[in-house]
Formats: C-alpha cells, sequence, structure tokens
C-alpha cells in the first residue's frame, strides 16, 4: 500500500476524496487491506496528477495531516469539486437545501477548492468543534470555511495554547466575531502574560471572558491601559479570581466604577483596593447600580458615607442584594425594633449576612425559634439575638436549644442566658456539649452556673478553660469565679501564677 501512496499520489488523493471511508480503513489497517479494497481503489485512480505546494494545518492528529497534506496533490475539476463539497456537507448533518442556501449567499465557498473546505473543517474538528456545534456554526457562519484569517487562529490556539479552549468558547467566538478582529488575538494574550498573568492560570481567564469582548475587540494599547489602571488596585489578581472584568470597557465601566468607590471610601485608595480584592466581583456593578444601594442606606437607614463604605468592606455583597426585597424591609425591620442609626451600622458590622439570607428559608425559621423560647417580636433584645443567629444554621440553632433543654434549662433560662451572652445561640453544638460536659464532669460545678457566666461556653476549651483550670484548682479551689478564671488577661494571669508558684 506504501508503494501506491509514494508512486501514485493522485491515487492516493482521489481515492480519499472519493471514498473518505476506505481510506479511514486503510490508514488504521493497511497492512490487511485486501485485493477487494486495491482493486476498488485502483478504479478510481486518474491518470494525471497535479503537484503543487502543500502545509496541513498544525494541531491536527496524525491520520488528518495525512489526509489533508495528500488531498493537495490533486485538483479535480469544479464539476466532481461540486459534488464533493455536497457529499461532505452531507456528513456533516446539512441538507442539500441548506447547502444550496450556504454556497448561493457565500460566493467565496463557490471558489473555495473542496480540499481547503474540508482541511478547514478538519481544523475546527481538531480544536473539538464537532458533531451539532460544527453543523450550526456552519450554518450561522459559513465564512468560517473561508477566512483567511482562521488558520493562524487556530495555530496559535492548537499549539501555543495546547489546545486547552474549550470547544464552545471558541465556538461562542466564531459565531459573533468577524474573522478579521481574529488579527492579533496572539499577541493580545501574551500581553497579558507580559502584564504579569501566570502561566498555568492563563487558560482558564480564556475560557471565563467573552473573547469578543475582552481581546478581539479591543486594541492591544486598550488592552495594555487597562490592565496597568487595575494594577493599583489589585490588578492581575482581579484578573485571575474575577476574568470577566476584562469584558469591561477601560474609560465607560472600570474607572467611573472604582472612582466611584474610592469617592465613597473618602479618596483612600488603599481601601478600596482592599474592597475590590474582597470580591472583584463587585466592578460588575454599573455605578447606577452601586448609588441605588448607597442612596437607600444614606435616607432610609441614615447612615454616613464611611460606615456604608465600611458595611462594604465587612460585607462586600451587600451590592448584590435586593433593595426592594431585602435591604428596604430588614432595614425596616431593624428600625422598628427600636434601633437607631448608628445602632442599625453596629448591627450590619456585626452581622452582615442579616441582609443577603433568604427570609422564608432561613431567617423566618429562626425568628419562630427566638419568639419560642421568649423573645417578644419587634424588640431590641429579638433584633441582637437574630443578629447572633444569622451565624450559625437553623438546624444547629434547633440542636443547641434542645441541649440547653436536656440539661434542665427552661426557656427563660435559656433566654436569660442568650440575653447576656446573645453569642451561645450561635455556637456549634458540638462545641457547647464538650465544654458543658467539662464543665460538669471535669470541673465539679453546677450547670446552673451558667446562668450568671455564660460567656464560659464561649471560651476555647484546650486552649484557655483546660489549661487554667489546672493551673488555678490546687490554689483556689473547686469554688473559683469561673468569670475571674477566664476573663483576666492572659499577661495578668501569668503573674498570678508565678505568684502562687515562687
Amino acid at each position: 500500500m506504501s508503494s501506491i501512496w509514494f508512486c501514485c499520489p493522485s491515487f492516493l488523493s482521489q481515492s480519499i476524496i472519493s471514498c473518505p471511508a476506505k481510506f479511514a480503513f486503510s490508514v488504521s489497517s493497511a497492512a490487511t487491506i485486501d485485493h477487494q479494497q486495491h482493486s476498488y481503489l485502483a478504479n478510481l485512480a486518474k491518470p494525471s496528477i497535479n503537484l503543487r505546494p502543500f502545509l496541513a494545518p498544525r494541531g491536527l492528529r496524525l491520520s488528518e495531516r495525512l489526509l489533508v497534506q495528500c488531498s493537495y496533490l490533486y485538483s479535480p475539476n469544479l464539476q466532481n469539486e461540486t459534488r464533493l463539497v455536497y457529499s461532505f456537507f452531507r456528513q456533516i448533518g446539512l441538507q442539500d437545501k441548506e447547502i444550496k442556501f450556504i454556497l448561493e449567499q457565500n460566493p467565496s465557498l463557490n471558489s473555495t477548492t473542496f480540499d481547503s473546505i474540508r482541511a478547514r473543517v478538519f481544523l475546527l474538528q481538531s480544536a473539538g468543534i464537532k458533531g451539532v456545534e460544527l453543523y450550526r456554526l456552519i450554518m450561522k457562519c459559513p465564512d468560517v470555511l473561508t477566512a483567511a484569517e482562521i488558520d493562524s487562529f487556530f495555530h496559535f490556539v492548537l499549539n501555543s495554547l495546547q489546545g486547552k479552549i474549550e470547544p464552545l468558547q471558541l465556538k461562542r467566538l466564531l459565531a459573533t466575531t468577524e474573522p478579521r478582529f481574529l488579527v492579533g488575538f496572539d499577541r493580545k494574550v501574551k500581553l497579558l502574560l507580559d502584564h504579569g498573568v501566570p502561566q498555568e492560570k492563563l487558560v482558564h481567564i480564556l475560557n471565563n471572558v467573552n473573547l469578543t469582548k475582552a481581546l478581539c475587540f479591543k486594541s492591544i494599547e486598550e488592552i495594555d491601559r487597562s490592565s496597568t489602571f487595575l494594577c493599583r488596585y489589585g490588578g492581575i489578581n482581579l484578573i485571575v479570581r474575577r476574568p470577566m472584568i476584562l469584558n469591561f470597557d477601560l474609560e465607560t465601566q472600570l474607572i467611573p466604577r472604582i472612582e466611584f468607590l474610592k469617592e465613597l471610601s473618602g479618596g483612600d485608595e488603599e481601601a478600596t483596593r482592599t474592597l475590590l480584592c474582597k470580591l472583584p466581583a463587585i466592578l460588575s456593578y454599573s455605578v447606577d447600580h452601586t448609588k441605588g444601594h448607597v442612596e437607600l442606606l444614606r435616607s432610609f437607614a441614615g447612615l454616613t458615607d464611611p460606615q456604608i463604605f465600611k458595611i462594604f468592606l465587612v460585607f462586600p455583597n451587600v451590592i448584590s442584594a435586593s433593595k426592594e426585597r431585602k435591604l428596604l424591609p430588614r432595614i425596616g425591620f431593624l428600625k422598628q425594633c427600636g434601633l437607631s442609626s448608628d445602632d442599625i451600622f453596629k448591627f450590619l458590622t456585626k452581622a452582615p449576612l442579616f441582609l443577603g439570607l433568604s427570609y422564608e428559608e432561613n431567617l423566618v425559621h429562626k425568628l419562630v425559634v427566638l419568639v419560642k423560647i421568649g423573645y417578644e417580636y419587634r424588640t431590641r433584645d429579638l433584633a441582637v439575638a437574630l443578629g447572633a443567629v444569622t451565624r450559625t444554621s437553623c438546624e444547629n440553632l434547633q440542636k443547641v436549644i434542645g441541649l440547653f433543654f436536656s440539661y434542665g434549662f427552661s426557656s427563660a433560662d435559656i433566654l436569660a442566658m442568650s440575653k447576656k451572652h446573645p453569642q451561645i445561640l450561635q455556637y456549634t453544638y458540638t462545641s457547647l456539649l464538650e465544654k458543658m460536659e467539662y464543665l460538669i464532669e471535669g470541673m465539679g460545678r453546677e450547670v446552673g452556673e451558667l446562668l450568671a457566666f455564660p460567656a464560659f461556653l464561649g471560651y476555647k476549651l484546650d486552649d484557655r478553660i483546660k489549661p487554667r483550670y489546672e493551673a488555678k484548682k490546687n490554689v483556689i479551689g473547686e469554688g473559683m469565679s469561673l468569670n475571674k478564671l477566664l476573663t483576666v488577661s492572659a499577661d495578668r494571669f501569668s503573674a498570678e501564677k508565678e505568684k502562687s508558684h515562687p
């Protein structure tokens, strides 16, 4: 078989064109090709050949490169070309009427050789655009089969980027971008590397941006200016964590959005940088959107700009909370509970999740539990308790209440303890269980002592409670004050310990 390939290239070329399936069989099992296949292929051979230079697109599999290279060795006549184009397009899934429409609407296809069309299709397939997606792409943008810019673009994608760009990402790009905008794509990508994008993060970025907006429609100068500007506010870190930032226009989007946040911070560029690094996605929101949230917090909650910015720093996702469904009713609830503007500020900096949690799936269940243990609705105490339990799940809250009941506490006891130390409602069930067991079994104390000092449950068992108790039990005895034992500073405790052990 190999002697036929080298001695009669037109034989191979015409065989490939006329019967690609048999050629595929020949490539995979040339050693076992039978006499009948030799006869069939020989009957298709043409006596005349037309040798001309060829170069298969890089990135193709070996069998496809052989096929493309060999197809350049022969040029059939125009009638045969049309027949082959129809046959080839049918294999892709196009109907005759669709093929006819494409050829009529795109004259460049009629002047393009079948060899070139087929080579381009193989190129698209090698990048992962196959099946239905290939069919849809050709139907929508048949110029992908003829545009000269496609070859150099895919050469870069398949070789320099190792073919790691997702097929659907490439398909979206080709379907929405004129081929002329693909020129310079490689230089723009390399510019990102020059600005510090780690090589291992490059493909991640390219797979998570709108390639048309981020690169193709922008000049190298625009990309350079955007990257340089962002360097003051987190730069490459922002881009790696939120690649779609590259989609935004520098003059009309990035600069106005960042400047508004900077103005809100009082001109503090470092604080603005901190905010952006905490939530790069905040740059996805327009100035008008952010202004709307700021104005609501100013007018309805009575907060100052520094207070609003501090809330943004603590909980940047406040920007994504719906004004109508979350901000207005929840701030309204706090005002009904008697909280002043300063109280609301303190509440939101300590319990910012109050603005983000679902009411139906989270907050309402916690409110029911709090009311059941004795909290009165629309009171300051209820607001404080609700703020504390935003940091725990509904399931954990119920288990914590059940644990207190199992140790003999009443609802009134739990209410009294949580008013003194609201955090006991947010501690994990397992942590509370360990501390209560140690209080009773390890220290020999009564669980009722928690009524006077519920903050005991907030100290770390292994780091503070056990070491201090072991250090003091032989000096003070079992009747030592839990409050004094745990609230004394580390320095003072060490000094007292040294005095008792000269």
